[in-house]
């Protein structure tokens, strides 16, 4: 497992610990469906109950893999191997990256353009300097779009335990806001 990979498992867990008691719990992922439908106004109704439904599943598959003792809490040493491996948590971080990159192209066009992008990542808690070097990093075109299926590829990426410079790390860097 690299170590870019670790870091990035350790920043998601921090973000999505929204209430800020240390522990994933699932309080945490309805405040960030909140947070992420509060920006997503101009999205339809099929794409909001699909990032709500990506939501639940990454709880429930947290709780129903990690939580043996039944106390409803997932820390972040049990958190951070389950999310780097493909195999136990790929189809849900697949669902995930589709319904967050999905909910970042309201208009159908397959295209999704910087200020909603850097709205979304925003709520989920990402340093706007960083979100902006991700965008970036994502190659957008002349008139400052990426494409979904970039956005969906590069959710997955960041929780691939093998790889590293890819435009994930982007999130981890320190950067100056």
């Amino acid at each position: 497992m690299r170590t870019e990979a670790t870091e990035r498992a350790e920043l998601v867990f921090s973000l999505f610990d929204a209430n800020g008691n240390g522990v994933l719990d699932s309080e945490d992922f309805d405040l960030m469906t909140g947070r992420v439908l509060e920006v997503a106004v101009a999205s339809d109704d099929g794409a909001r109950e699909a990032i709500r439904a990506a939501f639940r599943r990454y709880w429930t598959t947290l709780a129903t893999e990690l939580d043996a003792n039944g106390d409803g809490v997932i820390s972040v040493d049990e958190f951070r191997p389950f999310v780097l491996d493909p195999e136990r948590f790929g189809p849900t971080i697949t669902e995930f990256a589709e319904a967050l990159s999905a909910l970042g192209d309201p208009d159908g066009d397959g295209l999704i353009e910087r200020p909603l992008f850097v709205s979304l990542m925003r709520a989920i808690g990402f340093a706007e300097a960083n979100i902006h070097a991700l965008f970036d990093a994502f190659g957008p075109d002349v008139e400052d779009r990426i494409t979904v299926t970039t956005w969906a590829r590069g959710i997955e990426d960041y929780y691939a335990p093998d790889m590293g410079g890819i435009p994930a790390d982007q999130l981890v860097a320190v950067r100056a806001v």
